[in-house]
């Protein structure tokens, strides 16, 4: 079974470091032989996606329990990711799950004003957690992400691949502790089960490549018509 080439690209040069030669001499960039890349911890982004943690301008809904004033209330954090609760005060949420945001509340709530509450917290709309999906898929966009997602999964959110897209070529780059990454994946191998459909985490960018070769076959239809004799064309590689 071919490996996946994961391309490592570096901010900071890594001419000093020991391990695999640069591809084609280009300082900063190298190949290994892998099937994923590395998944991102909290200083990464502010919310990752196992568990879920809250980010700038996620809406949240947050019930305690047996109290209709506290109930069903709708509140959004603001830029810094902070929210504001009655008698709870101003709480900072960005970087904590809704079950931790509970906890705090909680704890507020029963110093002064009410024995043993229940608080639940949910989310009820992400903006800071989206991946991009970009290239040749049928809706390219930002698409929440909430529990386990992978790259066809991902790309399935954007509607699917486009006409001309290139399924070798599709490109997942992430940030992991201020370091950038690229991976190239093939959707028909990840179909066939050659290897393992990789995760995609939140802030991930999916970008599905373009087949030249299928765009000019094409074109070459449209004055097919005109054409008094059979002419072949030939389509090189195996997945262009």
């Amino acid at each position: 079974m071919k490996k996946l080439a994961v391309l490592f690209v570096a901010v900071a040069s890594l001419s000093g470091c020991a391990g695999p030669s640069a591809l084609g001499g280009g300082e900063g960039i190298q190949v290994i032989s892998g099937t994923a890349l590395p998944a991102p911890d909290r200083s990464d982004m502010l919310s990752e996606t196992r568990p879920y943690l809250i980010g700038p301008f996620d809406k949240l809904t947050i019930d305690v329990f047996g109290i209709e004033e506290l109930s069903a209330r709708e509140v959004q954090t603001d830029a810094s990711g902070r929210i504001s609760f009655p008698l709870a005060g101003i709480i900072e949420a960005a970087g904590r799950t809704p079950a931790e945001v509970e906890d705090e509340i909680e704890t507020r709530l029963s110093t002064r004003y009410v024995r043993d509450p229940q608080v639940t917290v949910n989310l009820k709309e992400t903006v800071s957690q989206v991946i991009t999906v970009d290239g040749q898929v049928r809706e390219p966009g930002l698409y929440a992400v909430i529990g386990k997602m992978t790259l066809m999964r991902a790309v399935a959110t954007a509607k699917g691949t486009a006409e001309f897209a290139k399924l070798d070529d599709v490109v997942l780059f992430r940030t992991v502790k201020g370091q950038d990454y690229a991976a190239i994946y093939n959707l028909e191998a990840i179909r066939r089960g050659n290897y393992e459909d990789p995760e995609v985490f939140a802030n991930d960018v999916v970008i599905v490549g373009d087949s030249k070769a299928r765009r000019r076959f094409k074109d070459f239809l449209q004055v097919a018509p005109l054409l008094t004799t059979p002419i072949f064309y030939l389509l090189q590689g195996n997945n262009n």
